[in-house]
């Protein structure tokens, strides 16, 4: 087989969310690739569901699968999406992945999001996930704003833009995008055709 299937994902979707607390049983394999996709969104000049009217449709959607898989209860914290986007997790993340410890700092990021309606755009909420996912919270605030991952994070959201992904979830295998956290299971299937 060829590459791993790629998840690409923001911290500050909950579609993306709910697919990032059960892609590991679903594909095991996937590498998760944090984007800034608030830029990927300005690149392609779209904008998304959570800041058109109408997003309580959608929201008590994300609500609605939460519980049916068994999460806790979605509590959506203050001004969200607009005022809980922030690149500073993102670059955080960016930092697990060079520590190994990429995916439980992603799942404690969303837990204290989407779970405990704590803004991602506040440096302490930050540091509060990294303690969870065993991150040292000095050593993220001294490096959030380092230039090597300022540049890995902009290499990852470019390499999004370019493949095609227009939206978070993705999960890309091979040059097949799949696109929301209810295409997990199309994801693995295209992956066990190419396996």
């Amino acid at each position: 087989m060829g590459e791993a299937p790629i998840f690409y994902y923001d911290t500050n979707s909950p579609y993306a969310y709910l697919a990032a607390e059960r892609i590991q049983d679903v594909i095991t394999e996937a590498e998760w690739r944090p984007i800034a996709f608030g830029m990927l969104l300005r690149d392609i000049d779209r904008v998304p569901w959570s800041l058109r009217p109408g997003r309580e449709e959608q929201m008590a959607d994300c609500e609605r699968r939460a519980a049916e898989r068994g999460l806790p209860p979605i509590t959506w914290p203050k001004g969200w999406p607009a005022q809980t986007w922030s690149l500073a997790p993102l670059r955080a993340q960016i930092m697990a992945e060079e520590q190994g410890l990429l995916v439980p700092f992603a799942l404690a990021c969303y837990r204290k999001m989407f779970v405990e309606a704590r803004s991602l755009a506040e440096l302490n909420t930050i540091f509060d996930a990294a303690r969870v996912a065993g991150l040292d919270p000095p050593e993220v605030r001294d490096r959030i704003a380092e230039p090597a991952l300022k540049e890995r994070l902009r290499e990852y959201t470019d390499e999004a833009t370019a493949r095609g992904v227009v939206g978070v979830p993705t999960v890309a295998v091979g040059d097949e995008l799949f696109w929301g956290d209810d295409r997990l299971e199309d994801a693995a299937a295209a992956l066990a055709r190419a396996g």
